[in-house]
């Protein structure tokens, strides 16, 4: 393999018969390239910035076809079926030479979509809030994916220009400028990245190699990770993850949906990714983090590779969100069936996983790995109260915030935020927002759009949800309601909520017992089922979180002071908690 010069324009195409540079515009006469080794042509063009360039492909019917974008293009000015523009980071633009980092473990984070996340929609409005975010506490923004879609807004697991920025959110520079940004308030930043799968708007990379594999996965055909010529197929990705961590200075990745990297080689994907990422790491003198979405519950993505794992750095971990939701707010259906009871509370507290090599009722088979919690920190595992798949994917994308009560918001957010686990919030949590997150779309063509819309309302009708509540995807409404609408803050209600969650952050910052992430140093009581002795108390040091579950006030027998409460009072002999109040006790 040779590695694509930034100097002059070159392009992997091993199954092309010819290729022709385009510059300018798309009718300008080809460039012709020369075949070079491993599939790479090559020309003597220099790589100008602000031009724009394209590939015009000759198959084995010896037709040309149309220009198409650079599989590699930094920037899409005129959309996913334009020309590709040459982009370089400015490095003179940069004012954050005295940042070091941002650690995973012992961060807060926060889950940001950027067109709703402010009334401007974009990346450099978005900055306009950040001083917000480290009022509360948090440490690092995680943005939901930024690279180039076909469309004006959706939520980015669509994309098909993975090393350019969308356009709508302000392009690489306003990107650049937003970490930045971050980076001088001492917030790190985690991009959301997608690597299992293409969206069906703009997927050239076909016509170019053998980039995807036979295999078709839940959202469309996988990547070629093991196949013929795969080899080019993963540096490709590889070198996307380190162009975010290097030329933009991100701090973290989240990997979509690891579970659909279908890679049958002795060495998987995310471990060589791992390896190059913390080679760079070293190189750049900063912490480097990934951070892997799986459904497989297996805890070797994060054990360490001298230990037989990948050697991620966390994960998400949906069992944690699954056990509080559904203790709190009582819903049962779908995946939250073996879920809701402070058995199911206490286990993935202590264990990280409910289904760690048991039977999994929702899926009719035993299911995930247990955690060996002497080896594997629970800091290494990202938990929350809800994320944008916990709200969007819901039919008419309601948060919890719609129908619980403060209170059994606050008893959520206190058990995850008082917990060995790495915290997540979702965009609006903290002040307990009102507005939808919907899953929203703006694709240009009718027949795609028809069949997203059809297949959502397919999709929630066979999981028992009443077609008439989904929100269509395409109606432009929909996306309008999804974004953060900022002047509840300000309310009685919503006040209140974002003070205790600030006390909370500022709380677990404080305490160094409460930023413990082994869970063999914890120990769990809980009451019974019954209303009113529905109780959890976590053991955290001479900390002691005490959580009413239950819809009557009740006495837990625990002496000590409180130290944040919320609708409990701590006396002489035990912890007095209103419906869903909760306390933070130093045991006496």
């Amino acid at each position: 393999m040779i590695s694509p010069s930034n100097d002059t324009f070159s392009v992997w195409a091993p199954r092309a018969r010819a290729v022709g540079l385009v510059l300018d515009s798309p009718g300008a006469e080809p460039v012709p390239m020369r075949r070079a080794k491993d599939g790479w042509w090559t020309s003597g063009v220099p790589r100008e910035v602000g031009r724009d360039y394209g590939f015009v492909l000759t198959g084995d019917d010896d037709e040309a076809g149309p220009p198409r974008p650079d599989p590699r293009s930094p920037r899409q000015p005129d959309g996913v079926h334009g020309l590709s523009r040459v982009h370089r980071v400015d490095a003179s633009r940069w004012t954050d030479s005295a940042w070091t980092g941002r650690r995973l473990a012992g961060s807060v984070l926060y889950e940001m979509h950027v067109g709703t996340f402010s009334p401007g929609g974009t990346l450099t409005s978005a900055i306009e809030h950040l001083d917000e975010l480290v009022e509360l506490g948090v440490d690092m923004v995680e943005v939901m994916p930024l690279n180039a879609f076909n469309g004006e807004y959706g939520w980015g697991y669509d994309g098909v220009a993975w090393f350019a920025v969308h356009e709508p959110y302000g392009g690489p520079d306003a990107f650049q400028e937003f970490v930045d940004a971050c980076h001088g308030r001492g917030l790190g930043v985690c991009l959301d990245v997608v690597y299992n799968h293409l969206g069906p708007s703009g997927n050239y990379l076909p016509e170019f190699g053998p980039y995807l594999s036979a295999a078709d996965g839940p959202w469309g055909s996988g990547l070629n990770l093991d196949g013929p010529e795969s080899g080019e197929v993963r540096r490709y990705i590889i070198d996307n993850a380190l162009r975010w961590f290097d030329e933009f200075h991100v701090d973290a990745l989240r990997l979509d949906a690891v579970h659909a990297l279908h890679d049958g080689s002795a060495v998987h994907l995310l471990e060589e990714l791992a390896v190059e990422v913390e080679s760079l790491s070293t190189h750049l003198g900063r912490p480097l983090s990934l951070v892997a979405e799986s459904d497989q519950n297996d805890p070797r993505l994060v054990t360490a590779r001298e230990g037989g794992g990948y050697g991620l750095d966390g994960q998400w971990d949906d069992d944690v969100h699954h056990a509080v939701h559904a203790a709190v707010s009582g819903e049962r259906q779908g995946y939250y069936a073996d879920f809701g009871s402070l058995a199911s509370l206490r286990q993935v507290l202590t264990g990280a996983f409910l289904h760690a090599g048991t039977w999994s009722s929702f899926r009719g088979r035993v299911h995930g790995r247990p955690v060996d919690v002497g080896r594997v920190p629970g800091s290494r595992f990202v938990a929350y109260t809800l994320t944008h798949d916990q709200v969007g994917n819901r039919a008419a994308g309601d948060r919890p915030s719609m129908t619980l009560s403060p209170a059994q918001q606050l008893a959520k957010a206190a058990i995850v935020l008082c917990s060995p686990f790495t915290p997540m919030l979702f965009q609006g949590e903290e002040w307990g927002a009102r507005t939808p997150f919907c899953f929203f779309t703006s694709h240009p063509e009718p027949e795609l759009a028809e069949a997203v819309r059809r297949g959502r309302t397919r999709e929630f009708a066979e999981m028992g949800w009443d077609p008439a509540t989904v929100a269509d995807p395409q109606d432009p409404e929909t996306f309008r309601r999804s974004k953060l609408d900022r002047s509840e803050q300000s309310r009685d209600e919503h006040a209140e909520i974002l003070r205790t969650y600030r006390a909370l952050i500022a709380l677990r910052r404080a305490e160094p017992e409460l930023s413990d992430p082994w869970l063999g140093s914890i120990h769990v009581e809980t009451g019974t089922e019954s209303p009113d002795d529905r109780w959890l108390v976590v053991h955290r040091g001479s900390l002691a979180l005490v959580v009413n579950l239950g819809t009557e006030p009740c006495r837990v027998p625990l002496a000590g002071e409180a130290v944040v409460a919320s609708g409990a009072v701590a006396d002489a002999d035990s912890v007095f908690c209103q419906a869903f109040g909760f306390a933070v006790v130093r045991r006496r």
